[in-house]
């Protein structure tokens, strides 16, 4: 209790600090205007997934085209035909999703309903993309432009001077994702409002579902309006429902004026609330809208800023740094209305938060959002209470109000864990989010539940490991990923038993402290690969190894193999590199998992030619794979060897995989995920261990760093001659006035910290050496 106390005390207590301070700038620059260097192209592709439009941070509304439906993105930056612009959209998933309320500009008679026969053909060289902002300008001369509030989307559309008409089609019940209802109203004479269903995100349990609403109002008056349904179109009728594929509706304006603007609102809750957000957010102007959604990006972008490196290098930055800042997205109305896990609207006095990936973003863009913004940290910690306390569970991966049960493991426990242990939670939020979890980590959710829980728990609560079994079916999710959940459990468990000590539950934190060495469960000593012995091997209940023992082949563990996932117990490396032979052993082991001796020669080929490729190449492979997240924190388990001066050879190499371009991405963001790992790369600090609450440093990649958290005091992290362009390690570290000779930081050292000064050398060194990290 006393250390979250002093945690929040920091945080608030250099407010005036940080408006005060404003040294003089030596050195290199930081720039005016981050979010100019920001480019939302960049995994506009089938691997990056990620969309270009117009948001505000973790804003409901994520205004952007669609170029292609049913897809993983809805944006391709391969394709030419824009379908329409749609409010919803998720940065970086891997299935198809969201791209609700889709509106579309053309000119002359309405004839179809088909987005493919009333798209528009397109040109890169004509869009214009910023933070908060998006336009282009269609080879048929109209012109489209698009910027937000929190929830609400802003249209302005220009059409060419000789239009016979004007119009602007609105599909509703057909969106990137699958939609089960919804229908539209053309009401009066300058709006339209409406509603979907949408869910079966991933095709896991096929049991969520969510529900969104908008209230669009026209800055002119319409002369002609229809509905559609399915193909079917129905002049001057004001309402229609979902057919077997669409509804929608369409306004025709007089063409005295060339341009019509619109104003949408959505809502989570209702059309009511839709309308009540629209009205509470209406800016005085397109203009002014567009205004405050850049100045809004470019405060963000300055609250983790850089000094330093190529524009590229800039750009790199800065783009991955607005990827981290997308989601969680905002689920509650301006009144505080929200629709929780019980399909029932609730009232929340705190924002309420939704779309969680967890199984991805608890690696680390959790984490970056807890150092940059704590207070939203918070109330998207509630905001997770809130699912349980509505819903009955905690959730695995919450996708609007409905649970998907997408992913493995128990990721929700290490991502509560490292906001309590960041002093972000009052008392008895964390209690009752303790409890929570502690019902997750032993308990079941009754069959056919929303929620499918920890399914792994009878066998994993009995022996220490999930006992494999390829059943199809509604409650067997871990149990086909028995060798990787496992892990994941034995990860979570160990970070909940320092929130139970935390909080004085002594024989709950013994409990939980037992099994934080359960991955040794699946050790299997008779397994030889690259010539090494003893690999984790998925098991059945009675103890029996599953499957091909090759560890680049073996399976139940999910998106990767026993060579990737080997490293997840960095919760305890102690008992882990026991059991590979002793931390001499498990250097070696890293060393070939990331070809170390070609990447101290030519680190962009080792990364290109020796590690894994392709978003998707999950399997078969003994190296790293930069593309996904089982090993993302694998680089800094050198920390633990007694050589961390590879970490920052790891990292400059993969910092070559990133680019600014919209093929710039290795895999999908998964909502800020690889973004963030990237921010916390280039900066040189990282938290290896969810849950822990401690950071490991590295070689920065720029001169200068300067954090500055919401309400807290500045930290300056400098490291002159810094480059992501050659290999540099760091050779000594000064925290505030005095030498600091340890590979890692606490939390809440870093925010006391005020100023890191690392001095780099081009040769290996021993700094960091003399003792390893804590363990959990």
């Amino acid at each position: 209790m006393r250390t979250r106390t002093r945690v929040l005390a920091t945080l608030l207590a250099g407010a005036t600090t940080l408006a005060l301070a404003t040294p003089a700038e030596a050195g290199p620059r930081f720039a005016d205007d981050p979010a100019t260097l920001v480019d939302t192209s960049i995994g506009n592709n089938g691997d990056g997934t990620t969309f270009p439009g117009a948001t505000t941070p973790f804003g409901m509304v994520q205004l952007s085209p669609d170029t292609q439906l049913k897809k993983y993105a809805s944006y391709d930056y391969a394709q030419d035909t824009t379908l329409g612009f749609s409010h919803t959209h998720l940065s970086g998933v891997g299935c198809q999703t969201m791209g609700n309320f889709r509106f579309m500009p053309t000119t002359g008679a309405v004839t179809s309903s088909d987005p493919a026969k009333y798209g528009a053909k397109f040109s890169h060289a004509d869009e214009t993309r910023q933070p908060g902002f998006y336009g282009v300008k269609l080879a048929n001369g109209i012109g489209a432009e698009l910027t937000a509030t929190q929830r609400t989307g802003q249209h302005r559309y220009t059409f060419p001077s000789g239009a016979t008409s004007e119009n602007v089609l609105i599909e509703v019940g057909e969106s990137n994702g699958y939609t089960y209802a919804g229908d539209v109203h053309v009401v009066g004479d300058d709006t339209v409002e409406g509603w979907l269903q949408g869910g079966n995100f991933c095709w896991e349990t096929q049991k969520e579902r969510y529900k969104v609403f908008f209230s669009a109002k026209f800055d002119r008056k319409f002369t002609a309006f229809g509905t559609w349904t399915d193909d079917k179109l129905a002049p001057n009728q004001r309402d229609a429902g979902l057919g077997s594929r669409r509804t929608g509706a369409w306004l025709t304006f007089d063409t005295a004026k060339n341009q019509v603007g619109a104003s949408v609102g959505l809502s989570y809750t209702s059309i009511d609330g839709a309308r009540l957000n629209r009205a509470a957010e209406q800016p005085k102007s397109f203009d002014k809208a567009r205004t405050a959604a850049h100045d809004t990006w470019r405060d963000e972008l300055n609250r983790m800023r850089v000094a330093g490196g190529t524009t590229a290098d800039q750009r790199t930055y800065y783009s991955a740094l607005y990827r981290s800042l997308l989601h969680p997205s905002v689920g509650s109305d301006v009144d505080g209305s929200y629709r929780g896990f019980d399909d029932a609207v609730h009232r929340s006095r705190d924002t309420y938060y939704q779309m969680f990936s967890l199984w991805d973003t608890y690696r680390s863009q959790n984490q970056l959002v807890a150092l940059l913004h704590p207070d939203k940290a918070a109330d998207m910690t509630k905001s997770v209470l809130k699912i349980y306390q509505d819903g009955g569970w905690v959730p695995r991966w919450a996708l609007a109000g409905g649970e998907t049960n997408v992913m493995s493991g128990d990721p929700v426990t290490p991502w509560v864990v490292d906001n309590y242990r960041r002093g972000l939670l009052d008392d008895r939020t964390a209690r009752q989010l303790f409890d929570a979890l502690w019902r997750n980590a032993n308990e079941l959710p009754a069959d056919q539940s929303i929620f499918r829980g920890r399914d792994g728990n009878p066998t994993y609560v009995k022996n220490g490991w999930i006992g494999y079994q390829d059943l199809p079916g509604y409650t067997y999710g871990d149990t086909r990923q028995a060798g990787s959940a496992t892990l994941e459990y034995a990860l979570a468990d160990c970070a909940l038993s320092t929130m139970a000590a935390g909080l004085g539950y002594g024989d709950k934190a013994a409990t939980l402290r037992a099994r934080c060495g359960n991955f040794a469960h699946l050790w299997d000593t008779s397994v030889d690969s690259h010539g090494f012995t003893g690999f984790p091997r998925t098991k059945a209940a009675d103890g029996t190894g599953v499957g091909d023992p090759d560890p680049a082949q073996s399976v139940g563990f999910h998106e990767g193999t026993p060579w990737q996932y080997q490293w997840l117990a960095q919760q305890d490396t102690a008992k882990l590199f026991a059991l590979m032979g002793g931390p001499a052993q498990a250097e070696k082991r890293l060393d070939t998992f990331f070809d170390m001796p070609l990447l101290l020669t030519d680190p962009a080929k080792a990364a290109k030619d020796s590690w894994v490729h392709g978003a998707y190449d999950y399997h078969n492979n003994f190296a790293f794979n930069p593309n996904n997240e089982p090993d993302l924190h694998a680089p800094w388990m050198y920390s633990w060897t007694g050589a961390p001066w590879k970490t920052s050879a790891v990292l400059r190499a993969a910092r070559t995989l990133f680019t600014d371009t919209p093929y710039g991405m290795p895999g999908n963001d998964d909502l800020g995920t690889i973004s963030s790992w990237l921010v916390f790369g280039m900066t040189g600090v990282f938290e290896a261990q969810p849950g822990s609450g401690t950071y490991l440093l590295s070689s920065p990649m720029f001169e200068k760093v300067e954090i500055r958290p919401a309400g807290g005091r500045r930290i300056e992290i400098e490291a002159p001659g810094a480059s992501a362009a050659k290999l540099q390690y760091p050779k000594a570290v000064q925290v505030g006035h005095r030498g600091y000779d340890r590979s890692w930081i606490s939390h809440g050292d870093l925010l006391r910290a005020g100023k890191i000064e690392f001095r780099l050398s081009d040769t290996p060194t021993a700094w960091g050496t003399k003792a390893a990290p804590p363990a959990m």
